[in-house]
């Protein structure tokens, strides 16, 4: 997995930075994408797993709705969480508050799978042109290799 380092501030001190390892987005998947990556795994053709995916992705908000919490075998759970404004009692709260929010819980196998990463900085791409001298040398424009 490919990480660049970025710096943070301290919230308590200011004045101290420290660096932190950040993952390197490499794109998205769609959903396609995933259908053809399992169909290719499977027996299943890429429709037939679109169409399970997006039922799924049809049902999912009903079930969180309705107050349940989603296993999804060794995968994880999803479930919902609130967030709301605080109220001095219960008369004076204001359901329009209530923010929700999907609650992934990675399963055991997956933490395990993800334990073993392994992780490397990008590197820096060199320069084609060498850089101009202190003298000057090296400055001319050239239009290319030229034959001698």
């Amino acid at each position: 997995m490919k990480i660049k380092m970025v710096s943070r501030k301290n919230p308590q001190k200011k004045s101290e930075v420290k660096y932190y390892a950040s993952p390197i987005n490499a794109g998205k998947k769609t959903l396609r994408d995933i259908a053809k990556d399992i169909a290719g795994r499977s027996s299943l053709t890429r429709g037939d797993i679109e169409n399970v995916l997006t039922n799924f992705m049809e049902c999912l908000p009903s079930y969180l709705r309705d107050g349940f919490s989603v296993q999804l075998g060794e995968f994880g759970t999803v479930r919902l969480t609130l967030s709301s404004e605080g109220a001095l009692n219960e008369k004076a709260f204001k359901t329009e508050t209530i923010k929700p929010r999907v609650t992934f819980t990675p399963g055991v196998e997956l933490k395990a799978a993800l334990r073993d990463n392994s992780y490397e900085t990008p590197k820096k791409k060199e320069s084609l042109t060498p850089a101009p001298s202190p003298n000057g040398e090296g400055s001319e424009d050239h239009t290319g290799p030229q034959a001698g």
